[in-house]
C-alpha cells in the first residue's frame, strides 16, 4: 500500500504515525483531505472525510481493482473494507457486519450507498435472473427509504432522520438471496415547518416511483402512498377556532378533503378530530369536546402518527419482498449475512430535545459495543492467550450507558415511571424526579444541582457528559413524546377506512374504547429495545468500522475545521484505535484453522503433517517463511503483527492453489475415467449377451411362423415375417431372398420369361395401375392364338412366317389387334406386331398388309395412363410417334394387356442387350421411369419372382 501512494498524500495507515498523538493525527488528516485523499486505515477501521464533491473514485475500474484483493493490496477505500467483510463471509462462513458512524453530515447515507453498490457488483458472476432481482430490489430500496426516511436541514443536505440497519443473506456461492431492513426512531418532524425544495425535485420523484414499481408496489399501493402524504400536508394547514364554547374547524373543505383521501366518511373526521372518545370506569362511553389547543395536538399527533406508520409499512413491504424464501439449509447450504449499519450520527445543537437524547444514547451504545470488540476484547484476548504487550488505557462509557437504561435508577425509567403516573405529571417534574435520583452520578448534572452554571436554565435544562462530550438537553416536550400521544378515535377512524393499505396499518384500531387493554411501551423503552437487539446482533457478527467525519459546517470541499475534526476524532475513539492497533497485532487465527489455510505453502505440513501438534505444524509454517520475528505464539491461537507477512502467505497460497485444484482434478478425473470404463464394460458385457438373446429370439420366431409353410396355398406369401434386430437386417434381408430363391428354383424355365416380364412392369408401375393383367398367363402373340382371333389366325401365321423369312426375327414380342388414333382424332383398325427387331404396323383388312416397319432400337419411350383404358403411345426417335389403343379379343374381353405389353418391352431392353439407349415410361398422373444410357443385365428380384410366380401358378 505504502507503494500505491507516495509520501506527499501523507500516512495511508494512521498506524504507520510516528508518534501517536492528536496533533500528528490531525496533520496526517488534513494532508490527506487537502490532497483528496478522503479514506484513511487504522488497521481494517476505514477513517472517511466527506469530501462535499463528486470524486471519480467509485467506477467499475475502482470495483475491478478491489474485487478479490487483500485489505492493503491497495490504499484506503470503502471498497477494500466491503471486500474484506465479503470475503470474510464467503471464506470462513462467518456472519459480519459493517457499521458506518458519524455525526450529521459526515457522509454516512452515502458510504452505505458505495457499500451496497460495490457488493452487488463483486456477487452473481454468472448472471442468474433470481439474484439479479434481489440486487436491485436491495440497491432500489436505498431510494425509497432515502425519500421517506431523510431530509434537508441546517446541517445535513440528505440527513437520514432515521436509523437502517440492512441484513444482507448470502448463499455458499456468495450471491445474495435476500434480506431483512430493521428501522429506528424515524424523528417526528414538525409539520408546520416549510418544505425546502431543489433544483432535482422532479427527476428525484421519478426515480422514486421507478424504485417502487422494480421493489414491486402496486399501483393501488403506490395510490395510497400519495394519499396518506395528501392527508398530512392538509392536516398541516388545518386550523380551528373557537365559537362561544365549542371548538370548530376553519373550512369544512379540508374536512371533505381528507375523508375522500382517506375513504372514510367526513363526519367521523371531524368527531375524531373534535372530540375524543372516554370510558368511564363503569364502562360507560362519553365523548369530550377538546379545547383549541387540544384540537391542534390531536391533529400534529394525528399527522406525525401517519407518516410513522405509512414509514413502517414501507419498510416491512420492502421486506416482505426481499425476504429469503423456501430456504433450506440442507439443500441450500449455510446461509450467511453481511449487516450493514447506516444510523445517525452523535448530535450536539443548541436546542436539544428527546430525539437526540435517543440519537446519542444509541451512540453510546454502539462506542461501547466499539469498546468490547475492538479495544477491551482486544487487550483481554491478549492476556488470555499469554501474549505480553503493552496495556492501553480507555475510557470505558458503560457509566453512561448505565445512566441512560439501568432499570430502576435510569433516566429512561425515570420517564416511563412519569408516564405511568396517574395525575397531572410535567416534565418539570420528571426533570426534578431525575435529579433527586441522579444527582450523585458524575455524568449527570441540571441547573439545579449545579446553580453556578448559567449555560442551563432553571427546571428546564440537565445535561450529560457523553463520551463525546458534555450534551445539555431540554426537557420540554420529554414526556409528550415518550408516551403514545395520539387519540384511540384516530386509530379506529383509520381502521375503519375501506382502503386495505390504510386499514392494514392500523390494525391497534379494531379494539373498541371499552375494551381493557394493555397500557404500551413507551417511545423511549421501545428504542431502547430495539437497540439492545441491535447491539446483540452486531456482537456476534465481525465487524468492520467506517468511522465518518465531517470536515466543515459550510459543506465546502476545501474547508478543513481543525477544531470541528478533532471533536469528532475524540469522541469516535479514534485515537485510542491506533494505539491498540500499534501495541497489538493486526492478524490472529487458532492454530487448527491457520493450518488448515496455509499447509499447502510448507512441504512439512502438507498434506498432512506428523508432528506431535498443530502449534508445531504451525511454526513450521512460519519458519521455512522467516516471519519468526513478526508473530506471536499463544496458548491457542498465533498472532501476527504486521498484514504484510499475512499477505506474503496468501500470495503463495493464492499461486498454489491452481496446482493443488489441477492436481485434485488429474486425480478425480482419473477415478472418474476407471469409473465410467468400468460401466463400459458391464454395458458392453450386457449388451452382447442381450444381442445373442434377440438373435435366437428371432431365429426362434422365424422357425416358430414358417413351420408349415409348405402345406399352405400360399407358400407362406401371408405368413409376415419377424422384423429383425438391427445386428441381422442384413442377414434377414438375404434370408427372405434365400426363401424366395427356394420357391422361384422350381419355376419352369419355359414359364421364366413371362415372371421376368410381370416383374418388370410390376416395378416400372409401382401400383400407380390398378389391374394390369398380373393374375393371368400372358400369351403375348395373340394374332397367332386360335382361340383369341379364330377367324384371323391362320392368314396372320402365314403374313409372320414370311416376315420371319424376310427380316431374320427369332422371338414375337407381342402382336394383336388395335385402333391407331392419328393427329385428326381418326381412328382406324390396326394390328400390332412387335418382334426383337422390328415394330410393324399391319391392315388386317387387306390379309395383315405391312404399312409401316420401325426399328424397334428407334423406339425411345412408352406412355400410358392410370386408368383401365387401353391407350398407348410408342415414341420414337425420329419423332414419328404412334397413338394406339389395344383391342381385346376374344379369350376375355376384360383383359388388360397394356401390362403385358409395358412388361414385355423392359424385360427385352433389360436382358437383350449390354448397352442401349435411354427408355422411359411414363404414366398419365406424372409417374416417369428413366432407364439411363449404360444397362447391365439386371438380376431378377427373387422375392417379387416368387410371388408372381406363386400368383400365376393360382
Amino acid at each position: 500500500m505504502a507503494e500505491l501512494e507516495g509520501l506527499e498524500f501523507g500516512k495511508s495507515d494512521f498506524v504507520l504515525l510516528d508518534e501517536v498523538n492528536m496533533e500528528q493525527f490531525m496533520e496526517n488528516l488534513k494532508l490527506r483531505f487537502e490532497k483528496a485523499r478522503i479514506y484513511t486505515f487504522i488497521g481494517e477501521v476505514v477513517v472517511s472525510v466527506n469530501p462535499y464533491k463528486q470524486m471519480d473514485i467509485y467506477g467499475k475500474e475502482a470495483i475491478d481493482a478491489y474485487r478479490g484483493r487483500e485489505l492493503y493490496e491497495n490504499p484506503p477505500h470503502l471498497y477494500a473494507v466491503a471486500d474484506a467483510a465479503y470475503k470474510a463471509m464467503k471464506r470462513r462462513a462467518k456472519d459480519t457486519c459493517i457499521v458506518i458512524s458519524g455525526e450529521s453530515g459526515a457522509g454516512k447515507t452515502e458510504a452505505s450507498k458505495y457499500i451496497m453498490q460495490y457488493i452487488a457488483a463483486i456477487t452473481n458472476p454468472s448472471q442468474r435472473a433470481e439474484v439479479e432481482s434481489v440486487k436491485n430490489v436491495l440497491l432500489k430500496s436505498n431510494c425509497v427509504l432515502e425519500a421517506f426516511g431523510n431530509a434537508k436541514t441546517n446541517r445535513n443536505d440528505n440527513s437520514s432522520r432515521f436509523g437502517k440497519y440492512m441484513d444482507i443473506n448470502f448463499n455458499f456461492n456468495g450471491d445474495p438471496t435476500g434480506g431483512h431492513i430493521n428501522n429506528y426512531l424515524l424523528e417526528k418532524r414538525d409539520i408546520q415547518e416549510a418544505d425546502t425544495t431543489s433544483n432535482n425535485d422532479r427527476s428525484n420523484h421519478r426515480a422514486v416511483l421507478s424504485a417502487l414499481q422494480v421493489i414491486g408496489f402496486s399501483e393501488e399501493e403506490i395510490d395510497s402512498i400519495y394519499r396518506i402524504l395528501g392527508t398530512i400536508l392538509i392536516l398541516g394547514n388545518l386550523q380551528f377556532e373557537t365559537d362561544s364554547e365549542s371548538v370548530q374547524v376553519v373550512g369544512l373543505e379540508a374536512v371533505s378533503h381528507i375523508a375522500g383521501l382517506t375513504t372514510t366518511k367526513p363526519d367521523n373526521v371531524t368527531k375524531s378530530l373534535l372530540f375524543r372518545t372516554v370510558a368511564t370506569g363503569g364502562g360507560e362511553v362519553i365523548e369530550k369536546g377538546h379545547t383549541e389547543k387540544e384540537a391542534c395536538f390531536g391533529r400534529d399527533a394525528f399527522a406525525k402518527a401517519l407518516y410513522e406508520r405509512l414509514f413502517c409499512w414501507i419498510v416491512a413491504r420492502i421486506n416482505a419482498v426481499i425476504e429469503v424464501k423456501d430456504y433450506n439449509p440442507v439443500l441450500h447450504g449455510k446461509n450467511t449475512v453481511i449487516g450493514v449499519l447506516d444510523i445517525y450520527g452523535f448530535e450536539i445543537f443548541e436546542n436539544n430535545s428527546f430525539e437526540q437524547f435517543c440519537i446519542n444514547y444509541c451512540n453510546e451504545k454502539l462506542q461501547q459495543l466499539f469498546i468490547e470488540l475492538i479495544l477491551r476484547q482486544e487487550q483481554d484476548e491478549y492476556q488470555r492467550e499469554g501474549i505480553t504487550w503493552q496495556h492501553i488505557d480507555y475510557f470505558n462509557n458503560q457509566i453512561i450507558v448505565d445512566l441512560v437504561e439501568q432499570p430502576h435508577k435510569g433516566i429512561i425509567s425515570v420517564l416511563d415511571e412519569a408516564c405511568l403516573t396517574v395525575g397531572k405529571v410535567t416534565d418539570t417534574i420528571c426533570l426534578e424526579s431525575m435529579d433527586a435520583k441522579l444527582g450523585q452520578h458524575p455524568h449527570y448534572t441540571s441547573r439545579k444541582l449545579t446553580p453556578s452554571d448559567k449555560t442551563m436554565e432553571f427546571h428546564r435544562d440537565f445535561r450529560i457528559r457523553h463520551y463525546a462530550g458534555d450534551v445539555t438537553y431540554s426537557v420540554e416536550g420529554f414526556l409528550d413524546k415518550n408516551k403514545d400521544p395520539l387519540f384511540q378515535d384516530f386509530k379506529r377512524l383509520m381502521y375503519n377506512s375501506s382502503n386495505p393499505v390504510l386499514k392494514e396499518m392500523w390494525p391497534d384500531g379494531q379494539l373498541s374504547i371499552t375494551e381493557v387493554t394493555k397500557r404500551p411501551l413507551t417511545a423511549a423503552t421501545l428504542f431502547k429495545n430495539s437497540i439492545v437487539a441491535l447491539v446483540d446482533k452486531l456482537g456476534c457478527k465481525e465487524p468492520y468500522y467506517v468511522r465518518c467525519i465531517k470536515p466543515n459546517e459550510m459543506k465546502s470541499p476545501v474547508l478543513f475545521d481543525d477544531a470541528r475534526c478533532q471533536h469528532q476524532v475524540a469522541y469516535l475513539g479514534l485515537l485510542e484505535n491506533v494505539r491498540v492497533r500499534r501495541a497489538g497485532f493486526a492478524y490472529r487465527q487458532p492454530y487448527a484453522r491457520f493450518l488448515q489455510r496455509y499447509k499447502m505453502t510448507c512441504e512439512y505440513t502438507w498434506p498432512n503433517h506428523l508432528m506431535e501438534t498443530d502449534r508445531e505444524a504451525v511454526e513450521a509454517i512460519v519458519t521455512q517463511h522467516g516471519f519468526q520475528d513478526d508473530v506471536a505464539y499463544g496458548h491457542t491461537k498465533l498472532f501476527v503483527r504486521t498484514p504484510r507477512s499475512l499477505f506474503t502467505l496468501e500470495q503463495e497460497r493464492a499461486a498454489l492453489i491452481p496446482i493443488l485444484v489441477l492436481f485434485l482434478q488429474k486425480v478425480w478425473r482419473g477415478a472418474l475415467a476407471r469409473m465410467r470404463c468400468q460401466r463400459m464394460r458391464a454395458i458392453y458385457a450386457i449388451m452382447g449377451c442381450y444381442k445373442r438373446y434377440k438373435v435366437k429370439a428371432h431365429f426362434w420366431e422365424v422357425e416358430r411362423r414358417f413351420t408349415n409353410v409348405r402345406n399352405m396355398a400360399d407358400y407362406g406369401k401371408s405368413v409376415e415375417w419377424p422384423t429383425p434386430p438391427a445386428a441381422l437386417a442384413q442377414f434377414d434381408s438375404i434370408t427372405q431372398q434365400w426363401r424366395a430363391r427356394q420357391i422361384v428354383k422350381n419355376i419352369p424355365p419355359s414359364d421364366m420369361g413371362e415372371v421376368r416380364a410381370k416383374v418388370a412392369a410390376l416395378g416400372a408401375l409401382s401400383g400407380e395401375r390398378k389391374d394390369w393383367g398380373c393374375g393371368r398367363p400372358w400369351e403375348r402373340d395373340y394374332l397367332s392364338n386360335v382361340r383369341d382371333c379364330p377367324q384371323t389366325s391362320s392368314n396372320f401365321i402365314r403374313i409372320s412366317k414370311e416376315l420371319r423369312n424376310k427380316d431374320q426375327y427369332n422371338q414375337v414380342l407381342f402382336s394383336g389387334f388395335c385402333r391407331k388414333v392419328n393427329r385428326f382424332n381418326k381412328s382406324t383398325d390396326r394390328a400390332l406386331f412387335i418382334t426383337e427387331k422390328h415394330i410393324y404396323k399391319l391392315d388386317p383388312k387387306k390379309q395383315f398388309k405391312v404399312l409401316k416397319r420401325l426399328p424397334l432400337e428407334s423406339m425411345t419411350g412408352l406412355s400410358i395412363t392410370a386408368g383401365v383404358d387401353q391407350m398407348v403411345a410408342l415414341h420414337t426417335s425420329s419423332q414419328d410417334d404412334v397413338l394406339l389403343y389395344i383391342q381385346r379379343g376374344e379369350l376375355c374381353p376384360n383383359q388388360d394387356r397394356i401390362g403385358e405389353l409395358l412388361g414385355t418391352l423392359i424385360d427385352h431392353f433389360t436382358r437383350s442387350v449390354a448397352t442401349v439407349r435411354g427408355c422411359w415410361v411414363e404414366t398419365g398422373i406424372g409417374f416417369r421411369l428413366q432407364r439411363g444410357a449404360e444397362l447391365k443385365q439386371a438380376k431378377p428380384n427373387f422375392t417379387e419372382l416368387a410371388w408372381l410366380s406363386i400368383n400365376c401358378s393360382q
